[in-house]
């Protein structure tokens, strides 16, 4: 009786081992795609790729699709080492990385391991890259401004604690000056900043000269260079927002900006096009504009905390209607437009205050502070459509009490927008002047 019983107990424990095979094997490689017979996988998990180099040798690759039994794989680094026939082993999972309070200052890789080849600290948790948004009922309404430090933005275009705008503009205008500038002077509790695509050149000098040791010291930065592939600049920007999740599930409110979301797109076009999606909108494929809103619904506020996001969109020949600067304005709470022809009359940062908005401003502003901001976005609309006439000395002073008040303002106005990049101007004070600014609100 005892050894039917031991036998029904094997075979009971038998009966629930995962008896779905683990391994499979490289059957071909086509550009950056790597096709495998097997192993049994979800799209998504991550997939070790046994090199036949004799050194005992792994290149991380995820699974992106299927072909009929094939299955699709995309590796995170070089592909040179693979061979036909090498071992591909499914892990059963995701991409995951490693968080926690040490890694603040850090310069992170698209995996979580730093750039220097440091070893990860100890006392970090684990977490998964790609996660859910926060449930529809449990984010908090925005209430709260947030100081960037930046005149213009914290003036005439307000913005709130767990809001996401995005920063729209050509190359060459000033977006990471402008990040920087946010990364030194804001007020959230950390910053978390991903740098995707950028040149390798520029990574370490928007750490060295734009964030600065000050910056550096409360922000963690994540970098996938452009000559990278495409799956590891994707996966720079989940890591990016995991991180920032992690802590804002800690109650913290925490800065989050993404320098850019168009080579994210531009990366996903890439997978798409080698696994066969069709061309739909100049190029880009469907996955690419379902992509956008899994990763940009995933900032904001939840039950304890918030994620203030700044996604720079770089806009291909200064057109803010392009495909992918459309399909971001339609999913963020407000947009910031920096424009060339300011940047070439020396307006820095050059913010187009009339082309630009934030959803939020009327309910975390006062109504004095919004009367104001209108008045003189009014003025500076006013005097920008008839600039033309007042350059060639068509218009007469006289003719039009508007066109003569926007004249009187117009330089105060594009004095209060500029600002070096070096100065910290405090929300009040900015608020303040920009209230004294106004017709009826005080002297100029």
């Amino acid at each position: 009786m005892t050894e039917m019983k031991k036998a029904e107990e094997l075979i009971g424990y038998i009966s629930k081992l995962n008896t779905f095979p683990k391994f499979g094997r490289v059957v071909r490689v086509v550009g950056l795609m790597i096709e495998s017979q097997g192993p049994v996988s979800s799209v998504g998990d991550v997939c070790h790729i046994h090199l036949n180099n004799g050194k005992d040798s792994i290149i991380l690759a995820e699974v992106v699709g299927f072909r009929e039994e094939i299955v699709i794989l995309m590796p995170y680094t070089s592909i040179n080492d693979i061979s036909s026939g090498c071992l591909v082993e499914s892990t059963g999972k995701p991409l995951e990385i490693k968080v926690g309070m040490n890694l603040i200052g850090k310069v992170l890789d698209s995996m979580g391991n730093p750039i220097d080849k440091s070893a990860l600290p100890k006392g970090l948790s684990t977490v998964s890259a790609e996660q859910e948004p926060p449930n529809v009922l449990s984010r908090k309404s925005i209430n709260e401004k947030l100081a960037v430090g930046v005149k213009a933005i914290d003036g005439m275009l307000t913005v709130g604690n767990g809001q996401r705008v995005g920063i729209f503009a050509g190359s060459g205008v000033g977006k990471s000056t402008l990040l920087g500038m946010i990364a030194r002077n804001t007020t959230a509790d950390l910053n978390v900043i991903g740098l995707i695509g950028e040149r390798g050149r520029e990574v370490r000098e928007f750490i060295e000269r734009d964030l600065g040791p000050e910056g550096l010291s409360r922000t963690i930065v994540v970098a996938a260079t452009s000559d990278q592939p495409a799956l590891m600049r994707i996966k720079g920007a989940f890591t990016a927002t995991a991180i920032a999740e992690y802590f804002r599930d800690k109650g913290m409110n925490v800065m989050l900006m993404m320098d850019s979301v168009t080579r994210v797109a531009m990366a996903q076009r890439e997978i798409g096009l080698a696994v066969g999606e069709p061309p739909a909108t100049r190029g880009y494929t469907p996955s690419v504009f379902s992509i956008l809103p899994k990763l940009l619904e995933r900032t904001g506020t939840n039950e304890v905390g918030a994620i203030t996001a700044f996604y720079t969109v770089l806009v291909d020949g200064d057109d803010m209607n392009e495909p992918i600067a459309d399909a971001v304005r339609g999913i963020l709470d407000g947009h910031i437009v920096l424009d060339r022809t300011l940047a070439n009359k020396g307006q820095y940062p050059a913010i187009n205050v009339l082309k630009s908005v934030s959803r939020l401003m009327n309910h975390i502003a006062s109504p004095e502070h919004v009367k104001a901001a209108e008045k003189l976005r009014e003025l500076y609309y006013t005097y920008d459509k008839s600039e033309d006439l007042i350059n060639i000395g068509a218009y007469k002073r006289g003719t039009s009490r508007e066109i003569d008040e926007a004249i009187e303002f117009e330089p105060h106005i594009t004095n209060y927008l500029k600002q070096s990049y070096k100065d910290n101007v405090n929300m009040e004070d900015s608020i303040s002047e920009l209230i004294s600014l106004a017709p009826g609100g005080g002297s100029r």
